[in-house]
């Protein structure tokens, strides 16, 4: 379904290039003044709204303030010339989007960042979708992603959930195994039972083995009385295992001979107890590898890989980190009591061709940093990264390029974005000698510079 875009400008060339322009990609209704504007946002749940500055009778900053009180997350971008770019400036510094000098130069930046726009106004009504599932479903965790990538791994979690067999979770560290095996036992028929997850890398082998078989009083210096393992407290329930290929041989073997029969014995006792729970697994290295590299059991690697499933990397859904950025840049912004927000679109364009080596916990880690050091209010590229440290390069061609690094759009804002800085730097930071550097008219130079972060 087309996103539904209102124009809302009295002169008639404008609402005619933008309906002529728009109208193979979205559903466009025009608005010449403030009432025909208010009646149509009204009856219509828009995804943009794009309003002139001037309006008969009406300011269009102060209307769009109104628009925004009604529905908070409206995405907005005011239309405005020359003379009023300071006016923008400050409702841009209030949660306007971002704003479009009129006479309009160039239509591909002009495409560019209403595609923006409309990524942002995508990404709030998922997180909107997310959390009103949750209010019926309480205790289903919050996975963000519509992605192909991600869908086919929602599909994959939703088919295997309900059938009672083990699960094998793969992936690169930071993409969400740990929220993957918390679905699937939301999702299983023991849902109302235990949830236990264990780290199996970050234990020493002792301890991981009275940790999961438990023991009895006396059964070694220091067991004051006894306690069961978790493979008895997940009784009924899901037990997670996080890092297997970490597992010593000895407590492979061990695992291996509870899968077979789910009969438990603790450290110091020869009582045989029952432990019904289905296990999920989880590793950051293809385990297949590390069995024929020796390090792990042929026989246990086919024993919890009934199914596998293999969590992508943020580079192969980068469709999702709009989401995912808007989502952590609201929790945050909550949780530290500020209101930060919205990203603009150089800093989105920027999120987006990040490389992400630490994958979604690495871009949640970079919102949380940026909000408890923003004072407030829109967020861009220098507050995100505040020491250039980010990479817009795309990947090289043995890693794989990603569909976004090639959109012609992202590598020209990028350009621009390289040019203005170098450009900026060779005038030692003068506006007016970059603009006779360049030989692009000042105001313009100074509106682009703004508008992809070059000065503040």
């Amino acid at each position: 379904m087309l996103p539904k875009i209102l124009v809302v400008d009295d002169d008639r060339h404008t609402r005619k290039l933008l309906d002529r322009l728009l109208d193979k990609t979205a559903q466009v209704s025009l608005a010449v003044d403030g009432a025909q504007a208010r009646q149509a946002f009204a009856t219509e749940d828009f995804n943009l709204v794009l309003m002139d500055q001037r309006l008969p009778g009406d300011n269009g900053i102060a209307l769009l303030r109104e628009f925004r009180a009604q529905r908070p997350h409206l995405v907005g971008i005011l239309m405005t010339g020359f003379a009023d770019v300071r006016d923008a400036v400050a409702a841009v510094r209030e949660g306007l989007f971002d704003y479009l000098t009129k006479p309009f130069e160039d239509l591909e930046a002009l495409e560019a960042v209403i595609g923006k726009a409309l990524e942002l106004d995508r990404a709030y009504r998922e997180i909107h979708g997310l959390r009103a599932r949750l209010a019926v479903e309480p205790d289903l965790p919050g996975i963000i992603g519509q992605s192909p990538a991600m869908e086919r791994v929602l599909s994959q979690i939703r088919q295997v959930a309900g059938l009672d067999t083990t699960v094998l979770l793969q992936g690169e560290s930071g993409t969400g195994k740990e929220f993957a095996a918390k679905m699937i036992h939301a999702l299983s028929t023991r849902a109302g039972k235990p949830f236990l997850e264990v780290n199996c890398g970050g234990l020493p082998e002792p301890l991981l083995e009275s940790l999961l078989f438990g023991y009895e009083k006396g059964a070694f210096t220091g067991a004051g009385q006894a306690n069961a393992g978790y493979f008895e407290k997940a009784h009924e329930g899901n037990l997670f295992l996080d890092e297997i290929a970490d597992m010593s041989p000895k407590l492979q073997s061990n695992l291996l001979r509870v899968l077979q029969d789910h009969n438990v014995t603790r450290i110091g006792s020869t009582q045989v107890r029952k432990a019904d729970f289905r296990l999920v697994c989880a590793t950051n290295r293809p385990l297949l590898d590390e069995v024929k590299a020796g390090r792990f059991r042929e026989d246990l690697y086919y024993r919890i890989a009934v199914v596998s499933v293999t969590m992508p990397p943020l580079r192969e859904r980068t469709g999702d980190i709009v989401a995912l950025a808007a989502h952590f840049l609201d929790y945050y912004s909550k949780k530290f009591g500020k209101t930060c927000g919205p990203l603009t679109p150089t800093a989105l364009s920027a999120l987006e061709n990040c490389r992400w080596e630490g994958n979604v916990r690495q871009l949640q880690h970079c919102i949380e940093r940026a909000v408890a050091l923003h004072i407030g209010g829109p967020m861009d590229t220098l507050h995100l990264f505040p020491t250039g440290e980010h990479s817009t390069s795309p990947p090289v061609a043995d890693e794989g390029v990603t569909a976004s690094a090639l959109r012609y759009q992202d590598a020209r804002t990028d350009f621009e974005l390289d040019y203005l800085r170098r450009l900026l730097d060779a005038a030692d930071g003068n506006v007016s000698e970059a603009a006779r550097l360049s030989g692009i008219p000042r105001q313009n130079l100074y509106v682009r510079m703004k508008r992809w972060g070059a000065v503040t």
